[in-house]
This record gives C-alpha cells, structure tokens and sequence, in this order.
C-alpha cells in the first residue's frame, strides 16, 4: 500500500524537510521565518497523529507504512535539530544525544527484527513520551520569541529539548535492557 491516504500523508512530513529548512534561506524577517518554520513543523508533525488514525480507521495499515512513518518522524526531528543547531538555538550536545539514539535504536531494531525478536524492542511509552517532549521544543525552539507575549518559547524550548535528550538516554538503556537477553544468545 505505497500510496493510501495515510502513506502520503506520512510521505508529507519527508517531503517538509527541505521547505522547513528553506524557509530560513530566504532572506526574510527572521521573526517571519520563525512563525513559518514553527508553523510548518507543527502542521506536519501532526500528520504523524492523522497517518496512524487514518490508517486504523479506513483500515489501510502496512507494512511499508508502518516502515515509513518512524523514518519520516525522525527525519523531520533530526533536520529541525540541525537547523536549531545551525541557528545556535539547540545546543550540539543535544543534537547529537537525539540524533546518536535515534541511529542507535534504528539499527537495534533492524538486528531484532532480522533474528526474530522484534517484540523485545517494540514501540514503549517512554519512548513515545520523549518523540512528544521533542515535538514540543522543537516548535518553541524554532519560534523563538514570545508567545501570546507571555511565554519565552526559546526558555522553555531550551529546557524541554534537554529533558527530552534525558528522555531519549533513559530509553535507549531501556530498548538496551530488553535486548540484552537476545544479545547474549546471540554473542555466544
């Protein structure tokens, strides 16, 4: 199912990479790139919501689409981290926490699922809580100013990206945990 309802819309977030990124090559007011930039994320980030519901509900689920939506999340997490790095709004430490994990448990993942122990290091609600951390400084950090003229996105950006960074540590060692048992046959 290569092109359903929910597979473009996860396409969608691929394809917003470079028109977030852009946005910031244009040369306009930086307060006008920002509210553009945050503005995009969010809209696309969304679609990671609307894919996964669209899927259940006109039950158009598979396999490639359940493929392609984590890679399309972490593509738009790591190159909106780049630009925050790159726009000295992210520090690099974070970046590369995020960004090491997220390669990390990929190619765990890839390794399970070759030797038949996928569920060891399925999906967990730490792991969901820390994309949601990230989805949520991301936009801050990328907005960065004040919103509604009370809150100062780029503080609470700033400190929601590192708890999401202790986040995205704590469960590496947990989806490292649960495959150790796996690791260690498989070592032998």
């Amino acid at each position: 199912m290569f092109f359903t309802i929910p597979t473009i819309l996860t396409w969608t977030r691929i394809v917003a990479i470079p028109l977030i990124v852009g946005v910031f090559y244009l040369g306009w007011n930086p307060g006008l790139q920002n509210l553009i930039a945050t503005v995009m994320f969010v809209t696309f980030a969304l679609t990671d919501w609307l894919d996964g519901y669209l899927a259940r509900k006109l039950n158009q689920t598979s396999s490639f689409g359940a493929f392609l939506d984590p890679v399309a999340d972490k593509f738009l997490v790591c190159a909106s981290l780049l630009v925050l790095v790159h726009l000295q709004r992210a520090d690099v430490f974070v970046a590369l926490i995020i960004i090491g994990r997220e390669i990390a448990i990929s190619a765990l993942r890839e390794w399970m699922a070759q030797i038949g122990a996928a569920k060891s290091v399925a999906v967990h609600m730490l792991g969901k809580v820390k994309t949601t951390f990230q989805m949520i400084a991301i936009p801050f950090l990328l907005f960065d100013g004040r919103l509604l003229g009370l809150i100062d996105t780029h503080v609470w950006g700033t400190w929601l990206i590192w708890i999401s960074a202790i986040l995205t540590v704590w469960s590496m060692v947990y989806y490292l945990q649960k495959a150790l048992p796996e690791i260690r046959k498989r070592v032998k």
